[in-house]
Formats: C-alpha cells, structure tokens, sequence
C-alpha cells in the first residue's frame, strides 16, 4: 500500500484530529439528547475525510526481478517549491519532470537492487522503505509534487544531512555487507538564512553514488501548488514584490552549491538534461545477476473514492437532518404567527 497525501500528514493530523475530537466532545457531553447521534455521524465524516486525502493505492502488478547483488539505493529528492521551475529540457518542463525520468531510468538499470525514496523540503520524509519493488517505487516517483505553496518557507539543501546519517547508520548496523548507493536530486538553490550544514556524516555509510543537478542559470518561473490541483496549465505562476512592483519568482540551479555537495558525500557531480545519459552516474556500481521475470506495469488503482463515497452518503444523511429541522423551524413559525 502507498499513499500521496494531498496535504502534509502533519497538518492532516492536527486539523482533522482536532475536528475529531470536538465531535467526540460533543457526543459524550449529553449521549441521550435528541439528534446527539449526528455527532456520531460527523465523526465518521472526519474520519473518511481523512482516509480520502491520505490517497491510499495500491502498486502496479510489476514482478520485482530478483540478483545476487546486496545493493540499496537510496533517492534522495528536493521537493521545495523551485523545483516547479520550468527550465527542464527544450520544452522547459518542471524539474521533477527530469527526476522522475532519470529515478526510472535509475532503477531499470539497477534493477535488482533494493530502493527506497526521500523527499525533503519543510520535512524529511520516507516515502518509500528499502524494497525491490521498482513498481512501487515508479508509483512513487509519479506521486511525487512540489510542496504546497503556501507552505513554503526558506530552504536548505542540507535539511535532509541529519536523517540521512541516522537512517544510513542504522542501515549499516543492520545491514553490514550491503552496499549502500545515494543519488541527490536537486537544484543547489539554498533560501534559508542559515548556512548549510555539512554532509560529511553521510559519506561514512555510502558506497557509491551521484549528485544530479537540475535547472539552468537562466532559470525558470515556478506555478504555484495547492495540494491536490495537478493541472499546471491553469495554476499561476509564483510571485515576489521588487521595487518594480509584483513580478514572476526565478529559480536558477546552483552548481556551485551542488558540487559542494558531491565533495562532502565522495561522489561524481552531474549536470542532468533530456539529452544527456544517466550512464555516467552509474559507472561503478554493480548489482549482480538478475532474474528479471516481469509482467506488463498497469495504472496504479487508488482506492480513496471509496472513502469519497462514504464521506457523501454520511453528507448526504446530515444534509437530509438539517433540511427536516428547518422544515420543523418554519412550522413552529408559522404557528407562533397564527396564535
């Protein structure tokens, strides 16, 4: 099971949770009273809702080939709001357009291996754990999505440093004899005030790996996202106030910054482009023998129109209580009117 929460889990669970909890409140105040049972039923709105916008999914039916090779990958992605930028390729699409690509191209190459996926932007998320399903981690990739805009806050390219060390740590305590492999998607471009920290750490516990950079210098314009509308085409673009008035926010890659990175971690740096192959960031690395028995990769299913479905029956139920207590309001109206 996967899942792509329209909004960050965190925020999910303090406002839901807190609608939750004032239902329950409410029920327990008076259990006898008439209609108290409609708090029973909002309760239970809240909590579909809430299985609605964690996206629950299913991965597609690809058979994860097996090796020989103990190698884990690690993808560690930026998923900060300039990674929106459109300067990828001649079309200038997204960033995460090229990541997503060049995450695929990765784990067909690798496969065998075992994967997992990191995002990091106002948090360090694993989406995905260590697994040798590449269909899960395609579904994943494909999930992928800028922050929500009106989150957005100062980044660091080195937010995910810390958890890195941690998780590569115990991984290696774990996992002795595996060979731990990184790849960093990013841009290089750092708007936090602090300096970033060091990836020194992290170069301990990895064996092989790359930098990929992503943008151009002359940058791009970023669309703003709102957590659940996909359709680039009609979101508006990013904005920020200059002496000349409002104008369109550009991103530029940081290469400096990036190669920065590279060095601290013992690794290649590279400039990613359609035209250019993801060959030379693999050099080295080698999985093993692989038995690669697959079966066609299908859509992945999601399952939250389950949850939308009881979320509008239960609606649907209250919406129905409330066109009856109105209809007993203009009785009871009427019949004041007439004594």
């Amino acid at each position: 099971m996967t899942f792509s929460p329209l909004l960050p889990v965190g925020m999910l669970v303090v406002v839901l949770g807190a609608l939750a909890l004032f239902a329950m409140v409410q029920y327990a105040r008076a259990p006898r009273r008439h209609g108290s049972w409609h708090w029973l039923i909002r309760l239970g709105m809240v909590l579909l809702l809430f299985g609605l916008a964690m996206r629950p999914a299913l991965p597609s039916n690809l058979q994860p080939p097996t090796a020989s090779g103990d190698v884990d990958v690690y993808f560690v992605v930026d998923t900060t709001s300039s990674m929106a930028a459109e300067d990828y390729g001649p079309a200038g699409e997204p960033r995460l357009v090229g990541v997503r690509a060049d995450i695929a191209e990765i784990a067909s190459k690798l496969a065998g291996a075992r994967f997992s996926l990191i995002t990091f932007d106002a948090e360090t998320v694993q989406r995905l754990p260590l697994t040798t399903d590449t269909s899960a981690l395609v579904s994943g990739t494909e999930a992928l999505n800028q922050e929500v805009t009106i989150y957005s806050a100062g980044s660091s390219i080195s937010a995910p440093a810390g958890y890195l060390a941690e998780r590569l740590a115990g991984d290696a305590e774990q996992y002795p004899d595996r060979t731990r492999v990184l790849f960093y998607l990013g841009d290089g471009e750092q708007t936090s005030s602090r300096a970033p920290e060091s990836f020194e750490p992290v170069r301990t516990f990895i064996d092989e790996g790359a930098v990929l950079g992503y943008g151009t210098q002359t940058g791009g314009r970023m669309r703003q996202f709102n957590g659940y509308d996909d359709n680039d085409a009609t979101r508006p673009y990013i904005t920020w106030f200059s002496d000349a008035g409002v104008q369109d926010a550009v991103s530029k890659i940081d290469e400096v910054a990036l190669q920065s990175i590279a060095t601290q971690l013992g690794v290649d740096y590279q400039h990613r482009d359609v035209a250019e192959p993801i060959d030379p960031a693999l050099a080295g690395i080698t999985v093993g023998n692989v038995d690669a028995r697959r079966e066609p990769v299908v859509d992945t299913p999601e399952f939250y129109w389950i949850f939308a479905i009881g979320f509008g029956m239960l609606a649907l139920t209250e919406a129905g209580a409330l066109a009856v207590a109105l209809r007993d309001l203009r009785r009871l109206g009427g019949g004041d009117s007439a004594a």
